[in-house]
């Protein structure tokens, strides 16, 4: 999201909130008149209409003076000796205020030992409140702004294992083409025509969040036809993939490091060598399988470089499809085999 549309969602927020608050003192303020009569003088309790709606501001003055200055300047700051000072001067200014309003206008009411726990004991419940109503606030921008903080990082981690595997998969494609030139191979045209096809989905197609599942198993397609051109009869592959699909979608360059993988090790090979791929689409469930001869020599080894495309697929796996995914990579034999569930909903 941009920092404008950002802004602006904010903003329309903070509207929001505010006119909440504007309704909510509104029918405190004017609470006498929907519940009371014009006959008895629209009064709640003891208290007349008009000075309940009085009191009211008091304690509408004093709720958003506790809660936005004396709590974050003082209580959230843990200087809590001078929190209490200003707590019990504003909550004493507010019952002040209440007893000169009832004896200037309503001096009669001051006879009734009722009206003193009926006119001041809000205050101190209102005091209690905005604190509670503060630190709620604060809380929820808290984790507003850690799940921001969390976005940024996991968008800014996904970008550098995108940026990871292009130059990646490129180096292995221009390797076929290198093989292809030395063979002086018919197929080398074709395979640099396949080539700018790649580089036009890397550079255009893949710069969104996600691409069409369509798109994405065309790219495989392709990426198989080219190592096909590069191996011919030396390479047995077997390949299935359906998933012709115009609704659903898919993070780009997910399934193709699998493939890479399993052609890097396949081709080391001197015989009997073979790849096996499999990809369908069930209902909303993406099913890839794909398996590999692995040389006998290097089954218990690892390569230095043979782990980058699959460690950023699994990162990648894990923070654009947490919980939606099942992943198991096996090594048995002289075979590989890996085999994703992706649920794309």
């Amino acid at each position: 999201m941009s920092a404008d549309g950002s802004s602006g969602m904010i903003i329309k927020k903070q509207h929001i909130n505010g006119a909440l608050h504007v309704l909510i003192w509104s029918a405190l303020l004017l609470l006498p008149y929907f519940i009371g009569d014009a006959g008895n003088g629209y009064q709640v309790g003891l208290l007349p209409g008009v000075l309940f709606t009085a009191f009211g501001v008091i304690h509408l003055l004093l709720f958003y003076t506790n809660a936005f200055y004396l709590v974050p300047s003082f209580l959230t700051k843990r200087r809590w000796p001078l929190y209490i000072l200003f707590a019990i001067c504003l909550t004493g200014m507010s019952f002040a205020l209440k007893f000169c309003i009832l004896r200037t206008w309503y001096p009669e009411l001051l006879q009734n030992p009722s009206i003193y726990r009926f006119s001041f004991a809000p205050s101190v419940g209102i005091l209690f409140i905005s604190i509670v109503f503060r630190k709620v606030i604060d809380r929820i921008r808290f984790e507003r702004k850690q799940r921001e903080k969390e976005a940024t990082m996991l968008m800014t981690e996904l970008k550098f294992l995108r940026s990871q595997i292009s130059p990646h998969f490129l180096f292995n494609v221009m390797t076929n083409l290198v093989a292809l030139a030395r063979k002086r191979s018919e197929q080398l045209e074709p395979a640099l025509i396949t080539l700018a096809e790649f580089m036009r989905y890397i550079v255009y197609d893949t710069q969104g969040q996600k691409v069409k599942l369509e798109s994405e198993t065309e790219h495989l397609k392709s990426y198989i036809s080219l190592q096909r051109m590069r191996f011919g009869a030396d390479l047995q592959i077997d390949d299935h993939i359906e998933a012709a699909d115009g609704h659903h979608v898919i993070e780009p360059m997910l399934l193709i490091p699998f493939v890479e993988n399993a052609f890097k090790h396949s081709a080391v090979q001197e015989a009997a060598a073979f790849i096996k791929i499999r990809l369908e689409l069930i209902k909303n469930i993406l099913y890839f399988e794909v398996w590999n001869s692995i040389p006998v020599q290097q089954a218990g080894t690892n390569d230095a470089h043979s782990g980058v495309g699959l460690k950023n697929v699994i990162s990648r796996l894990e923070l654009l499809y947490p919980g939606k995914h099942e992943l198991k990579i096996n090594r048995e034999d002289n075979i590989f085999h890996v085999c994703l569930k992706l649920d794309l909903v």
